[in-house]
């Protein structure tokens, strides 16, 4: 069985209603879909940036009832330690809070569901793109 972590671009369209990412959501058990801590910090960024966007906090609060946010825990940060320094030896690059959530999902052997082809590059990860 495969779980899934979503990753904030992913949940970004998610909560816009495009319909080929909510198409797979509703395909997929939700109790096999994620989001790392990390997802969560960054919705709650963008909430703090738009605190009158009324509509995207509530979006936001129901997504956070229905999906599970995986803990940012000791495996994790000993895979993205792993992950980052493998990277930086094969003169590889992410955006910082992208390979955070990499080592998260390979942490947990999960595929990361994102549209952020930058992810093409992380070593032994499992990327599907659910935008189409």
């Amino acid at each position: 069985m495969t779980r899934y972590l979503l990753d904030t671009h992913i949940v970004s369209h998610l909560i816009k209603g495009h319909p080929e990412v909510l198409r797979r959501v509703v395909s997929v058990q939700m109790s096999d879909q994620f989001i790392s801590a990390i997802t969560e910090g960054e919705l709650a960024y963008g909430l703090a940036k738009r605190p009158d966007a009324k509509r995207l906090h509530l979006a936001v609060e129901e997504l956070l009832k229905r999906v599970d946010v995986l803990p940012w825990d000791r495996k994790a940060a000993a895979s993205y330690g792993q992950l980052r320094a493998r990277m930086e030896q094969d003169g590889l690059t992410l955006p910082p809070l992208d390979l955070l959530i990499a080592g998260h999902a390979l942490s947990e052997a999960m595929t990361l569901v994102s549209n952020d082809r930058a992810f093409a590059k992380v070593p032994g990860l499992a990327v599907e793109d659910w935008t189409g």
